[in-house]
């Protein structure tokens, strides 16, 4: 699934495999593994590398999109972590790792 995904995004940037690789700053043929399913479990890091490059999110690279409201306890947290000094870029590699062990214990499962 994963793979699909980022096959289907390179296509639609126009990128081949040796762009997206070079532009995301990862390796030609593990992307190629990880498109081809040979290879099923990313590292976080080539994840947000490819998510990034491909103007997309992890979220919708693991097939996990979201569509809930915030309520005020979601609020207060998320206020909370600004009030702790939490800047954006680490609240979302904290997100992202959250994500992505998420997704690891699924793809456990099946």
């Amino acid at each position: 699934m994963v793979g699909e995904r980022i096959k289907e995004l390179r296509k639609r940037k126009g990128y081949s495999i040796s762009e997206l690789a070079k532009h995301a700053g990862v390796s030609k043929s593990y992307l190629s593994y990880i498109e081809r399913d040979v290879q099923k479990n990313p590292s976080l890091q080539f994840l947000s590398k490819i998510a990034k490059t491909l103007d997309t999110n992890i979220e919708y690279l693991l097939g996990q999109e979201i569509e809930e409201e915030l309520d005020e306890e979601w609020i207060a947290l998320i206020k909370k972590a600004i009030d702790d000094g939490v800047d954006k870029s680490e609240f979302q590699k904290y997100l992202d790792f959250i994500k992505f062990k998420k997704w690891e214990e699924r793809d456990r499962s099946l």
